[in-house]
């Protein structure tokens, strides 16, 4: 099968090197544009036409440029071969050419898209059917490295169960209660955590608090955080799921509750209630397998706390997961947020990090707050890096080529281009900013709404006239809002209509990211300038 591909003079040597790359028979032709995504499709019917009417017997498929903006289908019609869109980077078209009989191509989005968008089905299918299997949910449930909770199969043959914690819950409002939970719901939390206040004694909140968050959370886990025994009772006593903790201070007083309710507890090497917290791994897992044989009876789930960087040692807390998991095969909890919280860096590479460490070590409980502005997203980004692990590790693979990822920041395919195209035109920069005029249309200020995802984000755009606001504009993407403003004729000076273009895109990507917009200011440091200062 001959695929013809039609692309631009500067596009045209790696587009050729990749064809040549693949085990495809094909033909690449040099379309009368400098830019091949300046393409259409009247213009590529016309040079297929001019220089391949009569060869078109042996074209059995047509590859344009992905970044072209209209559909390849009035191609197809024209000539009635399949006409299709290549990838949008021609760095991808040997990848393409190879898997062009074992994918769907399309002509309205990019051959590269469909491939990762076929990846991330095939994968996200794999994990429903798994979960979905009951016969075999019921065979990995008689082994002891497997538990329920709740409704919720926790342990070492299923994903790691993300469980979210609502630090301080007693002292929020009963709205910002049912927000917070709504928002770690949205992001994919497994399990709902109910942080109580440390040296403080409210068990008389806490059924309040369990019937607040019960239709919130659906058929997800609900736990108690909290080493007051008086608590843990009363949760205990209003149906909780499980306890988080028990340790070597405070499990005498309510095991036998806990027996009698038969629900899960997580328990601790420590013993508060003296001042005794295990250093060492070795004495953090005989504390441990002490506490376990105490407990026996009920189901465990097992942290050996997990040590923020350089506090004590993150290193040794991995080893006493690792020594443990080696001789007890019971569910581990694995305290992410207490690492990422305590670290000024990105939270989504981290939190990934993490997750693989959470898997080969053998937990099965990925526990984190989102506390801070830096941890935003934490539940979200531990969701998607559970399946991750989950996917490699049932795969035998390392974390890459899942078809599920956390590449928000960067672009795994991104190339390195430090030379300049190569135009015979004049080269210009400017040195001096413009003189600022006003718009006689007025002004605008733009903001970000975060919601608890980025569905319910949006980004508004308040116009000014003579000082005072007299319409809102809203919109979920830059495009939208200024074609609104265009729409509208709020706009009479170019440079104010490419400063508009300029905010709104970064509101944009703040709405996307996470990030924190404030008009006329950067979004992002440059990384250089905390090295160069």
């Amino acid at each position: 099968m001959t695929i013809l591909i039609i692309t631009g003079h500067l596009a045209y040597p790696l587009v050729k090197e990749m064809a040549d790359k693949s085990s495809k028979d094909t033909i690449v032709h040099i379309a009368d544009t400098q830019v091949a995504a300046f393409l259409t499709p009247n213009l590529i019917i016309k040079e297929i036409k001019d220089n391949f009417s009569d060869k078109l017997k042996d074209i059995k498929l047509i590859l344009v440029p992905g970044l072209i903006r209209k559909s390849s289908e009035e191609i197809a019609n024209e000539f009635n071969i399949p006409c299709f869109k290549g990838s949008t980077d021609a760095a991808d078209l040997a990848m393409v050419l190879d898997l062009s009989d074992k994918i769907e191509l399309s002509c309205d989005t990019p051959a590269d898209m469909l491939i990762d968008e076929e990846k991330k089905r095939q994968a996200l299918k794999f994990i429903e059917d798994y979960e979905n299997n009951l016969e075999l949910r019921e065979e990995l449930l008689k082994k002891e490295n497997n538990i329920m909770v709740g409704k919720l199969p926790v342990g070492d043959d299923f994903p790691m169960r993300v469980l979210s914690e609502i630090a301080s819950a007693p002292i929020l409002s009963k709205e910002d209660l049912i927000k917070k939970a709504e928002f770690f719901v949205a992001s994919g939390s497994d399990m709902i955590d109910i942080g109580m206040i440390a040296g403080e004694d409210r068990s008389d909140e806490i059924p309040e608090l369990i019937d607040t968050l019960r239709p919130i959370v659906g058929d997800r886990p609900l736990s108690i955080d909290t080493l007051n025994p008086n608590e843990i009772k009363a949760a205990l006593n209003h149906g909780i799921d499980m306890v988080l903790s028990l340790d070597n201070g405070n499990f005498e007083e309510v095991l036998p509750l806990i027996k009698e309710k038969q629900v899960p507890a997580v328990i601790l090497p420590t013993n508060f209630s003296e001042g005794f917290v295990p250093k060492t791994p070795e004495d953090r897992v005989e504390s441990m397998q002490k506490l376990v044989d105490a407990c026996e009876g009920i189901d465990v789930v097992c942290d050996l706390i997990l040590d923020p960087i350089n506090s004590s040692s993150i290193v040794e807390s991995i080893r006493a997961f690792d020594d443990f998991h080696k001789i007890d095969k019971k569910p581990m909890f694995f305290g992410v947020g207490n690492v990422i919280e305590l670290m000024d860096t990105d939270s989504v590479g981290a939190n990934a990090l993490l997750a693989g460490i959470a898997m080969e070590v053998g937990a099965s409980i990925l526990f984190t707050p989102e506390e801070s502005g830096k941890t935003c997203g934490s539940v979200r980004e531990l969701s998607i890096a559970s399946k991750m692990m989950f996917l490699a590790k049932n795969r035998q693979s390392i974390p890459k080529d899942l078809g599920v990822n956390l590449l928000v920041f960067k672009d795994k395919r991104k190339r390195l281009n430090l030379k300049p195209e190569k135009i015979d035109v004049q080269t210009v920069s400017r040195k001096e900013p413009m003189k600022f005029v006003r718009d006689k249309a007025g002004s605008f200020k733009i903001k970000v709404y975060h919601g608890v995802n980025v569905d319910s984000s949006k980004i508004t755009a308040t116009h000014y006239k003579r000082n005072k606001a007299d319409l809102i504009i809203e919109g979920k993407s830059a495009k939208e809002i200024y074609e609104e403003i265009i729409n509208q004729n709020l706009v009479t000076r170019i440079e104010h209509a490419a400063y508009l273009g300029s905010e709104l895109q970064k509101a944009e990507i703040a709405m996307l990211t996470g990030k924190d917009y404030v008009q006329d200011f950067n979004l992002f440091k440059n990384p250089d300038d905390e090295l160069n200062k």
